[in-house]
């Protein structure tokens, strides 16, 4: 059928008529000025591609009339406007392509319908580590041993731009994808096809939401449902809640964009804001630069909401002017947005939409901090560092406990390192890196680190050798400016020279540090410390030898650097002693830029002709990439001696029809978990430890230790990652109650790795669950924390509460996720994880119903399936959505998603011994 909102198609400049757009202010619907802006967006999709089909017309009334839908978990499509990934999980993405070609050529389809139909860019850049530090050519050395271990993944990615359209893949040595999104990829409205519309997107990386910042709505997915959205499958989603967050007053001159955001983060986290979006409103609004917006915005997932919006303003058109955008897409961008009522005047009070609640924050209260020392939420003034360090030492093993016996809390281990003796204690950082997309887009916080090498070095301040310091900008944007303003020598000086162009130390590719440190840190059992300007320090992440891991603005990671602790109060304390006067006190007051200095650097350095430079050059300046060959095959040709990419066993036997369902009877629990319980302790992305299953099957292919990369590099090979699988070292099992990656085999009693668990319980026929708290799978989106426990042969899990990507994801994989009942948790019920499991699964199915657990102690009781739209169901009846899509494609008619009250089918899968 046509579009029934076809009638609201009018050309925005009548002197080219041929340029379209919806006009919903012709709605002449009052509820619509009522909306928040976020909403709009939402709704604009929904008017646009309404065809009774996939988008009917109650869906666009369902979002009108969002005031009274919001609190009925009403379901809504949404179709953005593109998918954006990053290399560490693009790679299983265009793995699934090739492996979902096959499946349908063998069901009798055409392989080239498994195709991206709306744009997918995938930028390179989770695969560089930080090999090399302080010297003038680690930033090669890095890149060139990048390319040499990811050779195998970058031809097959070459092989994926050519066979299939719509993608584009931006080369290694570019930047951090959030970055390029913000300073290039960004529309903001799309001019495609004769009509403009707003930019939208899904990403598959958590910190996708950094693009609200400018204007542009967009979260991130599972890789698995983003795969979805490429060929064409809109998201069903619950329409959100929204929070308004009213922003007031101005922030201190000393204050940077990282102190508001984690100052941010906290409150949020307080206020309970999972599965909403948050909006931003308020006079402040318009004290904060595009920079510092997205720096807010990309911390979304640390404080749980799904999106964290601020509409475009003049601000916003300002910066895309900044960045070399051309005056004409200016001129569409405001005349489109304005016309449609989505351009904001953060002044005028009459703009502020109704929202589901409101909260505030006064900037002029915030101060500095840091987070850490293993959650992003667990913020820590400055002033107060060095107390809630030694608490932590004090306080039992958690989230702010490291229990340190109090006789070795002042502990001290020396050692020698470049024929100089030192010495560490609990705190000392070995660990110092400017990194992470969340700051480094901002060249308020770089050029304030700059300004604060270049008075630290004149103060006669230096950094100890053994601290493992790096500088890893988002984009060449920021070395250009760096070095234009004159303070690139200062950082150098002080260690933090560019190591590379991607995510690095944020993600876990923080590299190896000196033997001589990690020996002290052994030998003392110390809590050593990283200080990095990311987003994430979970547990095991950022590098095993440290502990404590505390999120900073870059400023503050030079500051802790020179001072070679976090067990300091700078403003007692002298940060160093300076060289050029004789042992003269320096405190960090006497280095510290003020926002007005670091404003006068930006307003002369950071201009157009940089963005420009960088950008037109962007797809053509690694030569090494564009040297790779690859196959314009439509059909990929799989080495079996690869050990980066191989066929995954997902689709195997896979028929047209559907299989009936089956309870999950007698299941044994593989590992009883606590509360937050993130992705890196699922499926880590670091390092591979050399006495892992992993390790183990690496080695019986003829690797050494050395060429063994990272799992996160791995993840285009099931055979790695489902012997990665809960392999974090932090990981604390219940069933054994110690940290490790283990669990007990209860049929035999055996302490074994998780994997050869999982594989004696696979050969005997016997189903697995994993029991869990609070907040299980929270951290980044990695499918791979999903489809590792399928390839263990994990039918359930049972867990307080979801990180919504996790959840979709496990959905997926056709994984049921279980909730306790209000009120119910493992230790209310009794349950110690030694019983066996039988969940009842009744022949209809309907969203979020409670199905009956049974216990062999005789025990019952109830718990929810996670399963929260028709959609979902629709995917658990063909045993996850990929096997959805797959049978959707091998048909040669139009289909659509049917909602499904019917029962549900697994996947099959191989046996771990094939794995």
């Amino acid at each position: 059928m046509s579009n029934p909102f076809a009638h609201l198609v009018e050309p925005l400049d009548h002197n080219k008529p041929d340029r379209k757009f919806y006009n919903l202010l012709k709605l002449r619907d009052p509820r619509y000025d009522r909306l928040p802006f976020s909403i709009r967006m939402l709704l604009e999709s929904a008017v646009r591609n309404c065809d009774g089909f996939l988008v009917k017309q109650s869906d666009v009334e369902s979002i009108l009339n969002w005031e009274q839908t919001q609190t009925q978990s009403v379901e809504v499509p949404f179709r953005p406007a593109r998918v954006i990934l990053q290399d560490f999980t693009g790679v299983p993405a265009v793995v699934d392509f090739a492996a979902m070609r096959d499946a349908v050529a063998n069901l009798g389809g055409d392989p080239e319908k498994i195709n991206p139909v709306c744009p997918a860019d995938l930028v390179i850049d989770h695969s560089i580590q930080v090999d090399f530090n302080r010297k003038t050519d680690s930033l090669q050395k890095n890149q060139d041993l990048e390319f040499d271990r990811n050779k195998e993944r970058f031809e097959f990615l070459k092989w994926g731009s050519k066979a299939f359209r719509n993608m584009r893949i931006i080369p290694p040595g570019s930047g951090i994808v959030h970055q390029v999104n913000l300073e290039y990829l960004a529309r903001v409205v799309f001019d495609q096809e004769g009509f403009y519309y707003p930019d939208s997107l899904v990403g598959t990386d958590s910190h996708t939401t950094m693009i609200n910042g400018l204007g542009v709505l967009g979260w991130g997915v599972g890789g698995i449902e983003a795969e979805a959205v490429m060929l064409g499958q809109p998201i069903s989603m619950v329409l959100p809640e929204v929070i308004g967050y009213r922003l007031q007053g101005a922030p201190d001159k000393l204050i940077t964009s990282t102190d508001i955001v984690l100052t941010v983060t906290k409150h949020l986290r307080q206020v309970g804001v999972v599965g909403k979006f948050v909006e931003f409103f308020g006079p402040g609004v318009a004290q904060l630069s595009i920079a510092d917006r997205a720096t807010i915005a990309n911390m979304c997932p640390e404080y749980g909401a799904t999106a964290a919006f601020f509409p475009v303003d003049h601000i916003s058109v300002q910066y895309l002017e900044q960045t070399g955008r051309d005056a004409e897409r200016l001129d569409y961008i405001t005349r489109y947005l304005k016309a449609v009522a989505m351009f904001r005047d953060y002044s005028n009070t009459c703009q502020d939409p109704n929202f589901t609640q409101v909260h505030e924050l006064d900037l002029s209260t915030v101060v500095p901090c840091c987070s850490g020392p293993k959650r992003p939420q667990d913020r820590v003034a400055v002033s107060d560092m060095k107390t809630d360090f030694e608490a932590c030492l004090a306080a039992k093993q958690g989230f702010k406990g490291f229990q340190v016996a109090p006789e070795r809390r002042n502990a001290e281990v020396s050692f020698r390192y470049s024929d100089q003796e030192y010495s560490l204690s609990h705190g000392s950082v070995v660990i110092a890196a400017i990194t992470s997309c969340t700051n480094t887009s901002n060249p308020s916080v770089m050029l304030g680190a700059g300004l604060l090498a270049k008075k630290a070095i004149q103060a006669g301040l230096s950094v100890k050798p053994y601290i493992k310091t790096s500088l890893s900008p988002g984009s060449g944007v920021v070395t250009y400016y760096l070095k234009a303003s004159g303070v690139m020598d200062y950082l150098f000086q002080l260690g933090f020279e560019v190591v590379g162009y991607g995510c690095m130390t944020c993600i876990g590719n923080s590299g190896p540090l000196p033997d001589p440190v990690v020996e002290a840190i052994t030998q003392g059992d110390l809590v050593a410390t990283g200080i990095l300007s990311g987003n994430r320090n979970f547990e095991g992440r950022v590098h095993p030898n440290t502990r404590a891991n505390y999120l900073a603005s870059p400023p503050l990671v030079i500051a802790y650097a020179i001072a070679g602790t976090v067990r300091i109060n700078f403003d007692t304390e002298p940060i160093g002693m300076s060289l050029n006067s004789k042992g003269k006190e320096v405190f960090l007051r006497d280095i510290w830029p003020t926002r007005e200095e670091i404003q006068a650097v930006e307003r002369e350095f950071v201009i157009p002709a940089m963005f420009k430079e960088v950008y037109e050059k962007i797809e053509k300046v690694n030569e090494r990439w564009n040297d790779l060959t690859a196959s314009s095959d439509k059909l990929y040709t799989w080495d079996p001696k690869s050990t980066y990419i191989k066929s995954p066993p997902f689709f195997s036997g896979l028929t047209k029809e559907l299989q009936s369902p089956r309870s999950i009877t007698d299941a044994y629990v593989l590992l009883n978990l606590g509360d937050s319980v993130t992705t890196d302790h699922i499926s880590p992305a670091g390092n591979i430890a050399r006495q892992s299953p992993a390790a183990r099957y690496l080695t019986s292919k003829g690797l050494h230790p050395r060429d063994f990369n990272s799992y996160g590099s791995r993840r285009g090979n099931d055979a790695v990652m489902a012997r990665g699988t809960f392999a974090n070292i932090r990981l604390l099992n219940k069933l054994l109650n110690k940290q490790g990656s283990h669990t007990l085999h209860l049929p035999s009693n055996e302490t074994l790795d998780v994997f050869d668990a999982a594989e004696r319980y696979q050969e005997a026929g016997l189903p697995l669950i994993i029991l869990a708290g609070k907040e299980y799978g929270s951290g980044s989106s990695r499918d791979w924390a999903a489809k590792g426990p399928f390839l263990l042969g994990i039918k359930a899990v049972l867990a307080e509460s979801y990180e919504r990507i996790h959840r979709s994801n496990l959905v997926g994989m056709g994984v049921i996720p279980l909730e306790y009942l209000a009120g119910d948790t493992a230790d209310s019920l009794g349950l110690t994880g030694r019983e066996r499991y039988t969940v009842v699964i009744p022949d209809t199915h309907t969203p979020r119903m409670v199905v009956d657990i049974k216990l062999d102690t005789g025990k019952t009781f109830k718990a929810r399936m996670r399963f929260d739209t028709d959609v979902e169901l629709t995917y658990f009846h063909h045993g996850g959505i990929l096997n959805y899509m797959i049978r959707k494609m091998s048909e040669n008619k139009r289909d659509r998603v049917v909602p499904c009250r019917t029962p549900a089918s697994a996947m099959r899968m191989a046996p771990l011994s094939s794995v």
